[in-house]
């Protein structure tokens, strides 16, 4: 996409659109604007009592931006399950662009000093747009999720897009709404002020636990 760069993204996220390629090797970027929209509303996040009790002691301990581009490509590379992928090339570029500028940001989960999971993002307004996320060790994603929760609550944060809804993101309290309330949704949340920042790295998980339960 000749031109389209951080500005234009951006452009994009604020009216509701994101960008999507048909497969890793495909060299082609689409933007997309669904019907119906993944919503993860902050005040009901639900966390799943195993996976609280892993929070709990501590299984994971969690970091900020510290390796955003082998957490995209670790979200772009095959998986059993995901053997292809919707970010190309161009797509990771893009990112890449988005975090240098301070659009997109990383959560990395990790277990004995190495990385076992995380996602990404797009933060913008109150808002913040879930890209991806991946797993190398059990419940290293879901535990980058609680996270994330634990940091946008603490930030002010309004509205956390999934874009899609899938049965995995359901058990956490994800909801499909029309396009149009998203949008009315996304308006609100745009123009209000948020730290992404706010939480401090090092937290432990009863901290991150008492973070989204107290501001709920």
């Amino acid at each position: 996409m000749r031109g389209f760069g951080v500005e234009e993204l951006l452009a994009c996220y604020a009216r509701g659109v994101f960008p999507m390629a048909e497969s890793r090797s495909d060299t082609r970027v689409y933007l997309l604007e669904p019907d119906e929209r993944g919503v993860l509303p902050l005040d009901k996040f639900h966390i799943p009592k195993s996976l609280k009790k892993t929070i709990r002691r501590d299984a994971f301990t969690f970091t900020v931006n510290r390796c955003f581009e082998t957490v995209v490509r670790s979200c772009a590379a095959p998986a059993p399950g995901r053997e292809d992928s919707w970010i190309n090339d161009q797509i990771l570029m893009l990112y890449l662009d988005m975090h240098a500028e301070g659009h997109a940001h990383s959560i990395e989960a990790w277990k004995e000093g190495k990385l076992a999971g995380g996602l990404y993002g797009v933060s913008l307004g109150a808002a913040f747009f879930g890209e991806s996320m991946f797993s190398r060790e059990t419940d290293a994603s879901k535990a980058a999720l609680v996270a994330l929760i634990a940091r946008l609550k603490t930030g002010g944060y309004r509205l956390l897009d999934t874009q899609f809804n899938t049965e995995h993101l359901k058990r956490f309290g994800t909801e499909t709404i029309a396009q149009s309330t998203y949008r009315n949704y996304l308006d609100a949340a745009l123009a209000e002020p948020s730290d992404f920042f706010a939480l401090p790295e090092g937290v432990s998980g009863d901290q991150l636990l008492q973070s989204i339960t107290q501001t709920s």
